[in-house]
């Protein structure tokens, strides 16, 4: 065992919250370690979740687009073919140049990197097990160990027939026949991905929906999309177990047939990394799925242990635990940080995009709050007719009395980048009239969200 270090914070975990805090901690100018058992930093989402997928994302719909799109646009691309292991390494190569960003951030402010499995110790201790066994010890510990896919009775994950998204991400070939458990973000962003590449995709989902949580009519217009794409969808089917065999793999489905397909994804949500942490040693508790349970400020109910992310619930969104991350460091080291779960948006980085933040029309029933709505589609949009893409609206809605913007839900071409607009809107207490009465730029696709504002008072100039 190496003698002990100390530091000012020791950060437990390199994903987007916990290298983002060390970072915030280090200008502060505060001596920080952080702590990661992978061997690269950047968490689930560099590595093996956001960054890689909109990778795949990003090249399959190239591919689909000049086999079946650029000879509309008079470019004639013959004999177009997938080359899986090149478009693999350029997944490959984008995700070390980020995590090398990281590991440049860290040496220039100065931040100890710390390879290894952490566990609490006791009040102020840190245990690594790693190539080097060490005890570090700090005044302030940040737990942000992220969360791994969940998983369900009577369904095991062997990483090659029956796999999560980590797996999802580098199959070796493209599958005849994928079967997805589950129409939230991830199995449809995965689903389609492998679409376009050429596989048959049937999606299964619990519900009689896709997109839990979502605006129920954008869903419902998304489920019209992704079905005429070829996407095939059995809703309200309970998967009950999955029959593995040498090639393939059978999915049974409670009071219906089973699904055959050569490769099974499953992608029913995700399960706080809470476990063997030591977190009983300082008296850390857990709610009963495991999440650690923290006030406002991030506090654990041991005296100066913090946890952010996906470990302590809520959306489990990388930007999300960026902002606990900041937020966690200013608190600790100023006295105050900020974080508004009610602005925090949502992307589904499908084809089109669908993005949202914001209370949605389900919700202001159920609550009760008087709206307005307005919306607009990118088929009227002079930039979307250009580029060829019209389908999708922007949807606003704000309040009946105040005008004030409740939400904003657009689903269409770069809804992803459209929708920051409407989350600074939000978070600055902007009404319809404010957003309506901006000059966009013409001709942009951001002009749909103009549009949609006026539409809220019935003023939309374009259709």
């Amino acid at each position: 065992m190496s003698s002990t270090s100390h530091f000012d914070l020791v950060v437990i975990g390199g994903g987007p919250g916990g290298y983002i805090a060390a970072i915030r901690a280090a200008q502060l100018g505060k001596s920080v370690a952080c702590v990661e058992m992978e061997s690269t930093l950047g968490g689930v989402c560099l590595r093996v979740g956001c960054i890689p997928s909109k990778a795949l994302l990003e090249s399959s719909h190239m591919y689909e687009a000049a086999k079946h799109q650029f000879g509309g646009r008079g470019i004639e691309v013959p004999d177009v073919k997938l080359n899986l292991p090149a478009m693999m390494d350029h997944k490959t190569g984008v995700v070390k140049a980020l995590t090398g960003g990281i590991d440049g951030i860290f040496k220039k402010r100065k931040i100890t990197r710390l390879k290894g499995r952490a566990r609490l110790d006791g009040p102020g201790r840190v245990t690594i097990e790693g190539a080097e066994n060490q005890t570090i010890t700090a005044e302030f510990i940040i737990v942000a160990t992220g969360s791994s896919p969940s998983t369900l009775p009577g369904v095991e994950l062997d990483g090659d027939r029956v796999v999560s998204s980590t797996e999802a991400l580098s199959f070796p070939e493209v599958p005849k026949h994928l079967i997805v458990i589950g129409a939230g973000y991830i199995g449809l962003e995965m689903g389609t991905v492998w679409r376009r590449l050429g596989a048959e995709v049937t999606i299964l989902e619990y519900l009689d929906r896709i997109l839990p949580g979502m605006d129920s009519a954008v869903a419902a217009d998304a489920l019209k999309i992704f079905k005429k794409q070829g996407l095939k969808f059995q809703l309200g089917c309970k998967v009950t177990g999955v029959t593995k065999s040498k090639n393939g793999a059978e999915v049974q489905i409670d009071g219906a047939a089973s699904v055959k397909g050569d490769r099974v994804l499953v992608s029913v949500g995700r399960k706080p990394n809470s476990q063997n942490l030591g977190l009983e040693s300082v008296g850390v508790q857990t709610d009963k799925r495991g999440f650690i349970t923290v006030d406002p400020n991030f506090k654990t109910t041991a005296p100066g242990v913090y946890a952010i992310g996906d470990v302590i619930g809520g959306a489990m969104l990388a930007h999300k635990a960026e902002e606990e991350g900041v937020a966690c460091v200013e608190y600790i080291f100023k006295g105050h940080g900020h974080v508004n779960y009610d602005v925090i948006p949502g992307v589904v980085y499908t084809e089109p995009e669908i993005a949202t933040v914001g209370l949605n029309e389900d919700q202001l029933k159920q609550q009760g709050i008087p709206y307005r709505k307005g919306q607009f589609p990118f088929l009227a949009n002079a930039r979307a007719r250009a580029s060829g893409q019209t389908d999708g609206y922007v949807k606003v809605l704000a309040h009946q009395e105040t005008d004030r913007i409740l939400g904003v839900h657009i689903i269409g071409l770069h809804a992803g980048e459209l929708i920051a607009e409407a989350v600074a809107a939000i978070e600055f207490g902007a009404s319809s009239e404010d957003l309506a009465r901006i000059c966009h730029a013409h001709p942009t696709l951001a002009e749909v969200v103009k549009e949609a504002a006026l539409a809220v008072d019935g003023r939309a100039l374009n259709i």
